[in-house]
């Protein structure tokens, strides 16, 4: 089941995610500059308030539309219905969450002004039919959507921000292009719909259930994901931390993309083989996907231990020196989330276990939220770091024990103690070469050119079998 198609929708999910998170990759070492920690930390802290709205618009539909979809893809008529059926209650939900927002946060004496901004990325919620492309296998409409609408974001950025009071510009900027992006996805909809039949209103209803059992482990996510920046906001000495917590995180994630994009494709490929009752196709595949988030995730954590010393200055600029605990501290999660994306959302959704996915996020939201009450207060940002990691744990321990006795775990498992080493010889080798390096641009890209070089040495000489299974696909591809 892992061939071209699956291959060809990775590396269009991945540049879809990347691109996603472009423009703040991009426009960071301006911005942090530009706005300073606290600029960033007050537009941190406003649209994490704001991605609370935006996820109850949303109510689920994302995972689940896609699913749905996925089980109808080749069934045109079908399609249209599930479509339908899930949009318009998406889009009443986006609708009534725009409102609340607006009136309860429009006024704020603080952040006001931002807030009401924020208001249009909470309605664009309800034009975002990402989810129906994903089901259907074709994400090249969405990357090429997402690279156009978030290159007009960035020259925005540099053109319109060049003060620490353009804040409410750089909200615009961020904002505005989500907006635009999903609207204009509506355009590629006319191939791939029929009209749909009557009496839709009753199919609209029996979604409602499913969609919300979807809902409330999403919820759960964004309590340790969005949350931590609300907590730090309250609990924390001041708005930089929010800043330099969000300026690590914002990194980790974007890396974090390359390793969990693969499960976004495997959801609709796993939903799509359970249908047809191809369990064996299930297992091996989900043998593969764990090798390969071991083969890479090993390799950016260890990498970002490496060159975040002489990365962050370099990045975003003098004062940010509290970044590097925190990347430190952070980048696990490339590893513990990689193993949660391929038990969970390549396993446990497609197969209809929404159960155990909800039971594993809430144990990694309760365990946060309390970590964060105790951490916070004490170590700021760093605390929040601290709980974020052994969330993430809790999350994969739970998942692993609720997957015991369906997947052979020990052989999934066995790779992890072969990059593990691989990754440390990488480290030590990168880490080596920066303490004979002076700061600067030039070292923090030889450190990358020497931790790639190694690596990769170190798959092709002990003849990696899932470099060899990647280079046979990409041969075959060429024949």
């Amino acid at each position: 089941m892992v061939g071209n198609k699956v291959i060809k929708n990775y590396i269009y999910n991945t540049l879809y995610e990347v691109v996603r998170l472009l423009a703040p990759l991009i426009t960071t070492p301006y911005i942090s500059r530009v706005l300073g920690a606290t600029g960033v930390g007050a537009y941190s802290y406003t649209q994490s308030i704001a991605t609370y709205f935006v996820l109850i618009g949303a109510v689920g539909t994302n995972l689940y539309g896609q699913r749905e979809v996925a089980y109808v893809q080749n069934n045109t008529e079908k399609a249209t219905e599930t479509f339908w059926e899930i949009e318009i209650f998406r889009f009443i939900t986006s609708l009534a969450c725009t409102i609340a927002f607006f009136v309860i946060f429009g006024n704020d004496p603080i952040y006001g002004v931002l807030y009401r901004i924020l208001s249009l990325e909470v309605l664009a919620t309800a034009f975002d039919i990402s989810w129906f492309f994903m089901g259907m296998e074709n994400f090249k409409v969405t990357v090429i959507r997402n690279t156009i609408i978030k290159l007009i974001g960035i020259v925005l950025v540099f053109l319109l921000v060049r003060k620490p009071e353009d804040v409410p510009l750089y909200t615009v900027c961020m904002t505005i292009p989500i907006l635009i992006g999903n609207i204009s996805l509506w355009f590629n909809m006319k191939k791939y719909l029929v009209k749909p039949r009557a009496g839709g209103a009753k199919f609209i209803l029996k979604r409602i259930k499913p969609i919300l059992n979807l809902f409330l482990p999403q919820v759960a996510v964004e309590v340790y994901t969005v949350l931590d920046k609300t907590m730090i906001g309250i609990f924390g000495t001041d708005i930089d931390q929010v800043g330099f917590y969000t300026s690590a995180q914002k990194i980790v994630k974007i890396v974090l993309m390359i390793v969990t994009s693969l499960g976004t494709v495997m959801l609709s490929a796993m939903s799509a083989a359970f249908a047809e009752g191809r369990k064996e196709d299930i297992i091996k595949s989900i043998r593969i996907a764990f090798r390969f988030v071991f083969m890479l995730a090993f390799a950016l954590m260890f990498g970002i231990m490496g060159i975040s010393r002489k990365f962050v200055p370099v990045f975003f600029g003098q004062g940010y020196d509290q970044v590097v605990p925190l990347l430190i501290i952070i980048s696990p999660i490339l590893v513990i989330i990689g193993m949660s994306n391929v038990i969970g959302r390549q396993y446990l959704l497609p197969t209809k276990q929404q159960g155990a996915y909800t039971a594993s996020i809430i144990t990694g939201a309760c365990i946060n939220f309390l970590l964060n009450i105790i951490l916070i207060r004490k170590f700021n940002a760093i605390g929040a770091s601290i709980a974020t990691v052994i969330a993430e744990l809790g999350v994969t321990g739970s998942q692993i024990w609720s997957v015991r006795k369906q997947l052979p775990l020990k052989k999934c498992l066995n790779p992890i103690f072969r990059y593990f080493s691989l990754g440390l010889v990488m480290l030590i080798a990168v880490y080596g070469v920066g303490m004979i390096l002076p700061e600067g641009v030039i070292s923090a890209a030889l450190m990358v050119g020497v931790g790639v070089s190694v690596y990769t040495m170190e798959l092709f000489i002990t003849k990696d079998e899932m470099l060899q299974l990647t280079l046979n696909i990409i041969k075959k591809k060429k024949e």
